[in-house]
């Protein structure tokens, strides 16, 4: 199998004047961010806008993102749903546009019991040759996928890892004891990566990497290679941009930040708004306070 990366960047979606998907700039910020520390991209997912974007545009996004990036970085597609068949109709038709995997999220709205998860996951890895990464985000989808159910799903073969977004270290830490060692586990939550490093996950899938990828990477290297005291001081000085990130409904904030930061990426689309005036300053302020990794122009 492919090397995945230990650092992943949720991308935002560039939209154009009119709201329009722009795949030109989506190709030029992928490769900016794998110049700015990042392994590979999640395109299409919760920072990507995914609930607004309509199938076609996703396929799109999948196959001119991953013809930019060829082999230089790892591509994973947002396949998930909280209808099975749909999600296994979008895995299907992604693997079709050269992605290397699927990010497959919890659920969301319908509240399935934890066999449901389960079958819902198993029905879609067994219906595609991609490796599949699950992604739990309970303050999305209000069911969690527990620890038991996330390593009975470790055994089906192309279910290769987890991104965890819960922020119960005690589950997190349950998961890496009892699945294989080649059963990767993102952080979902930046201000979790160190903590979750710390108990033997392997990396994180990241929105602050849209902006400061190169000293991520730093923190993650140092971390691997035993300077656990400077890869300490990297996340500590990185938690107050991370704060800032996530003041309002990501990703209204890093789109803001991007746009400010000199890579323009368009607003978001409705229902979600910029930020409002107050949260913009506090965004404006906070960067005032960091070296941005992303290359502008």
């Amino acid at each position: 199998m492919k090397k995945i990366g230990r650092l992943l960047t949720a991308m935002v979606t560039p939209f154009d004047e009119e709201g329009k998907v722009d795949y030109e700039q989506a190709k030029r910020l992928a490769l900016a961010l794998l110049n700015s520390g990042s392994e590979g991209l999640v395109v299409v997912g919760t920072t990507g806008e995914s609930p607004t974007l309509r199938r076609d545009e996703e396929l799109r996004l999948f196959t001119e993102v991953k013809s930019a990036v060829g082999e230089r970085g790892t591509v994973i597609a947002g396949t998930g749903s909280n209808s099975t068949a749909e999600a296994l109709e979008t895995t299907r038709a992604a693997e079709g546009t050269g992605v290397d995997a699927c990010l497959l999220v919890v659920p969301y709205y319908n509240k399935p019991t934890q066999e449901g998860l389960y079958q819902h996951f198993k029905t879609i890895a067994q219906g595609t040759k991609l490796p599949c990464i699950l992604y739990n985000v309970p303050s999305r989808t209000v069911v969690s996928l527990s620890a038991d159910t996330v390593i009975k799903l470790s055994h089906i073969d192309n279910i290769i890892g987890l991104k965890e977004a819960s922020g119960n270290l005690s589950e997190i830490a349950n998961i890496i004891n009892n699945t294989d060692s080649d059963f990767i586990v993102w952080s979902g939550n930046d201000g979790d990566t160190l903590p979750i490093l710390a108990l033997g996950g392997y990396g994180v899938i990241s929105v602050a990497s849209n902006l400061v990828g190169k000293q991520i990477k730093e923190m993650i290297d140092s971390f691997t290679s035993g300077k656990t005291d400077k890869a300490a001081s990297i996340h500590r000085h990185l938690l107050p941009l991370i704060k800032a990130l996530f003041i309002i409904s990501n990703p209204i904030p890093v789109k803001y930040a991007v746009n400010y930061a000199g890579f323009n990426v368009g607003k978001p689309r409705l229902p979600l708004t910029e930020p409002d005036e107050k949260s913009a300053a506090f965004i404006r302020d906070t960067l005032k306070n960091y070296q941005i990794d992303l290359p502008i122009g």
